[in-house]
This record gives structure tokens, sequence and C-alpha cells, in this order.
């Protein structure tokens, strides 16, 4: 059975090159798909989160954590009402993700459990996949 995949163009804000801080990768809330492909995160609690494993094209394991910030809900005052993906900024780095490159996850067998690797911007081709016509946030790839 082939496993969901999805992947995220990133921006220079993903991958650090604004120099800002950035609170990791932003995971739209309207895609009901996407939200489903990653842990639930039950939004009766505050900035629920879940560690996910996501093993690279070397075997090298990381240890990444999907959050709701959802403090505009729970606190008077409060701003956040995002999903994102953090503790990225090492894996990025490592792999000298730069803007316009994709961060690809692909679910495996296990749950909270996915594979990652790094699609340059220069590649013709998505994982031995035809090649994306358009490039913009998250995208399915089937």
């Amino acid at each position: 059975m082939t496993q969901a995949r999805y992947a995220k163009l990133l921006s220079a804000n993903d991958t650090g090159e604004t120099g800002g801080h950035q609170a990791g990768i932003l995971v739209p809330k309207t895609d009901a798909e996407l939200l489903a492909f990653f842990p639930f995160l039950d939004p009766a609690v505050k900035n629920p989160d879940a560690w996910i494993w996501c093993e690279d094209e070397f075997g090298k394991k990381w240890k990444l954590r999907y959050i709701y910030y959802n403090n505009k809900i729970h606190v008077a005052g409060g701003t956040r009402n995002e999903y994102r993906i953090t503790w990225m900024t090492e894996y990025l780095r490592l792999n000298s993700a730069k803007a316009g490159d994709s961060v690809v996850l692909e679910a495996t067998e296990e749950p909270d459990e996915y594979k990652i690797k790094i699609i340059k911007r220069n590649s013709q081709i998505l994982g031995g996949l035809p090649q994306v016509i358009k490039l913009t946030g998250w995208r399915r790839v089937h």
C-alpha cells in the first residue's frame, strides 16, 4: 500500500534566511486531509502537541514537534490559532535547505512516524514522481 506523502515549499522564513525567529513551519488549519495526515491534537486542550519521528534518507531519526497553538481560543487576548511543526531548524540547516526547496513527509505504517527528505528547488522530479507544476505551500504528492 502506498503511504500518503505531503510536500511543503519552503519559504525564506521557514529556512531562517530572513534572520527572523519563526515558531516552525505552518500547517494550514483549513486543509482537513493534511491535518488528518498528522496525529490528532485536541482543540479543547490549550496548545496540544505531539512528538513525531522522521527518518531521513540516511537513516537518521529526527524528533519534531507538531503543535496546535490555540491560545486565541483559551486565553483572553490570546493571538495564536495555528498548527506548526517545530524543532526543524537543525534538520533544515544540515540539509542546506533554502527558500524554494521542498520538505517531503511520508507516512509510514507506524503511528507518528514519517520519512523526511529535502528536494532541492532545481529538481525536475519530486521523489521519483511526475514534475510538479505549481509550487505553493503544502501539497499532496501522489
